[in-house]
C-alpha cells in the first residue's frame, strides 16, 4: 500500500514538473504582438500561447491574449488556432502559470493591470468569488465565455 502511494505522489510530482517546464518565461526583449509592451516587466499578469512547432507569443495580461486569440488573421497572420499547443495566463492569488482554459476571469474589479482594466485569471471558483467580492468586480467568466466583445469594453470601461 505504501509502495503505491509512493508511486503515485512521485508520479503527481514528475506530472507538476513536467508542466512547469512546458510554459516558458517571457525574455527580457519579448514585445506582446497586441500592444507592444515588453511583457518581462509585467511578470505577475504574463500570458502566454504557445504553438506546436515549439514558439510562443507572451503577452502583458490575459486581455491582450484573448484579442490575439479572437483575431489571429490580425495578430498572428501564418498562425492557425488548431496550432496551439497551450494556453497559459497568470494566476492572481499565486503567481503561478496556470491552463487557460480551466481558469475563472473576474472582470470589472478595482485591480488593474497594465493596460488597465484586465480579465483577472484565478485557477478556482473560490478564489474568483472570494476576489470579487474583495475587489468589487462585476462579474466572473470562464475561458469559453470570453467573447471578442469584452476586451474591448474593457478598454472602454464600460464593461457591465
Amino acid at each position: 500500500m505504501k509502495r503505491r502511494a509512493l508511486l503515485g505522489l512521485g508520479l503527481a510530482l514528475c506530472a507538476s514538473l513536467a508542466f512547469a517546464q512546458a510554459v516558458p518565461k517571457p525574455g527580457a526583449k519579448d514585445l506582446c504582438p497586441v500592444c507592444g509592451m515588453l511583457v518581462s516587466k509585467y511578470t505577475n499578469w504574463v500570458a502566454v500561447v504557445t504553438w506546436k512547432d515549439g514558439h510562443a507569443h507572451f503577452f502583458d495580461g490575459a486581455k491582450d491574449m484573448f484579442k490575439f486569440l479572437h483575431d489571429l488573421p490580425k495578430y498572428a497572420p501564418n498562425h492557425r488556432k488548431e496550432d496551439i499547443a497551450g494556453i497559459f495566463v497568470t494566476d492572481f492569488y499565486n503567481l503561478e502559470r496556470i491552463d487557460a482554459r480551466k481558469a475563472l476571469f473576474v472582470i470589472g474589479s478595482d485591480v488593474l493591470g497594465p493596460m488597465g482594466h484586465e480579465l483577472v485569471p484565478l485557477a478556482s471558483k473560490v478564489d474568483a468569488d472570494d476576489f470579487l467580492k474583495d475587489h468589487k468586480g462585476k462579474r466572473i467568466i470562464a475561458f469559453d465565455r470570453v467573447t471578442a466583445n469584452i476586451p474591448v469594453a474593457l478598454d472602454s470601461g464600460k464593461f457591465d
